[in-house]
């Protein structure tokens, strides 16, 4: 990566100059490039992007009970959605990453791509205050405020709606296989509803795993 292009990049994406440019340098190291990586920024990024998400659908959507607002918070904060907002604004060109970690495809990881949105998101928060972490938020999250539930309600959720109402069992999730490399392990869980049928899926965690094959299981049963 060559600081000034980052920066540069930087800028573009939030709409502020960095003033601490290595507040966002450290927000781009994953944790194979060396003991100063995301993490930490990410727990804060975390935080900061559910709240304005809360607030945002709080606002948007008055007349919406908790149990629908939830519903969208929980579609809009997940891994898979920080991952692809990552992917659109090009956070793969920027991720700095040990050997190992480039030759297992960590640039293209959902998970590490999430986890670095995250990240980017406490960065603003650190350098620039909580309004322009709100505006960097909504900018890139607003073209999903408008879907309905339905479209950003959890696959797990919805699925054990669909079993319910149908008097189906409880669906089983079970991890049957961990593989990879330390830095980007890989789960694959069988999901199955007794007198239905059975899907299996692989992520970088097992949570990830879990609502994919939720997804697979509706799409492919339902």
């Amino acid at each position: 990566m060559s600081r000034p292009d980052f920066l540069e990049w930087i800028a573009e994406i939030t709409g502020e100059r960095p003033r601490s440019p290595e507040l966002y340098v450290r927000a781009a190291t994953h944790g194979s490039h060396g003991d100063k990586d995301y993490q930490r920024l990410e727990f804060l990024g975390d935080r900061v992007l559910g709240l304005v998400i809360a607030d945002h659908l709080f606002h948007q959507f008055p007349n919406e009970p908790e149990g629908q607002l939830s519903q969208r918070l929980n579609g809009l904060v997940s891994g898979p959605v920080c991952g692809a907002v990552a992917k659109q604004i090009g956070v793969s060109d920027h991720i700095l990453l040990g050997k190992q970690a480039r030759d297992d495809g960590a640039r293209q990881s959902v998970k590490v791509l999430g986890d670095v949105m995250e990240s980017l998101i406490g960065a603003v928060y650190i350098d620039h205050g909580m309004e322009a972490a709100r505006a960097f938020i909504l900018r890139h999250w607003e073209n999903r405020f408008s879907a309905t539930v339905a479209d950003i309600r959890h696959p797990k959720s919805a699925l054990q709606e669909w079993a319910a109402a149908n008097n189906r069992k409880v669906p089983e999730y079970e991890l049957v296989e961990k593989s990879g490399p330390h830095h980007d392990l890989k789960f694959t869980v069988r999901l199955s509803v007794r007198n239905v049928g059975e899907v299996t899926a692989t992520a970088s965690a097992i949570q990830a795993a879990e609502t994919e094959a939720a997804k697979k299981f509706l799409e492919k049963f339902t």
